[in-house]
């Protein structure tokens, strides 16, 4: 990672960007946290240690309230050079409960609100030759699976996008890391109804990421099996997946 410690963490409220800006703070990094809800970074500084973490309540979904934030953490904290795009949602939607809003809304903060973040950043990386982006996408965006036509659909959006900016940010010295977890335990992975294979905690998720972080590797994926499995999944023909995920249903 850089070697100046100033990072922009989104979706820091809870999950894996609350556990991301917690660690990154306690190992000396001067954190901005975003988060939609500001009671929740509220209660996030207290748990960080003193002047290690900063505060700028936003809806990444807002491309206006997203740059004024970029600007109000450089002005008042310094050079971000480590950015997290981590905010998101998911809404299961099914073909009987098929919502046009829910898939829109699911569009709006995990595709778009990592783009405004996106075009907030690379213009400045850019300039100065430097910088770190995170992106984080999911396993799920490997393959489409039931219920996940809108939360899929953004995640691999995400995975296509990053593949097609890394090149070009090489160019300018600005690394791009992918991130695609599994099953983590977070306020939305507790509202699934079904088994969640070799889920993990955000903390432990944190953690593999940052250690990873310093690899420079474009894509951080886990847990290792899951990882394994839904790789397999992402080649197999056709035929195979929709057996596979017809099981699913069945078994719903």
């Amino acid at each position: 990672m850089c070697k100046k410690k100033t990072v922009w963490i989104t979706g820091a409220g809870k999950g894996i960007g609350k556990a991301l800006a917690k660690q990154l703070a306690q190992e000396g990094w001067t954190v901005a946290a975003s988060s939609r809800t500001k009671q929740d970074l509220e209660d996030l500084r207290r748990e960080c240690p003193p002047e290690s973490l900063y505060i700028f309540p936003l809806d990444v979904t807002d491309e206006v309230a997203t740059r004024k934030a970029f600007d109000s953490i450089e002005e008042q904290i310094g050079e971000i050079n480590l950015s997290i795009f981590n905010a998101g949602t998911h809404i299961p939607v099914s073909v009987k409960n098929f919502s046009t809003r829910a898939i829109r809304d699911t569009v709006e903060v995990n595709l778009m609100g990592t783009v405004h973040g996106l075009g907030q950043v690379i213009p400045q990386f850019i300039k100065r030759q430097r910088g770190h982006i995170v992106v984080v996408s999911s396993l799920a965006g490997y393959r489409g699976l039931p219920t996940s036509s809108g939360y899929g659909a953004t995640k691999a959006a995400l995975i296509n996008m990053c593949e097609a900016l890394k090149p070009e940010l090489e160019k300018f010295n600005v690394t791009l890391t992918l991130v695609c977890p599994g099953f983590v335990k977070t306020p939305l992975t507790d509202k699934n109804t079904f088994p969640m294979p070799f889920i993990i905690s955000a903390e432990l998720a944190a953690s593999i990421i940052i250690k990873k972080l310093n690899k420079r590797s474009f894509e951080i994926a886990f847990p290792v099996t899951l990882t394994c499995a839904m790789k397999i999944v992402r080649v197999v023909p056709n035929w195979l997946l929709f057996f596979l995920t017809r099981n699913l249903i069945n078994k719903s």
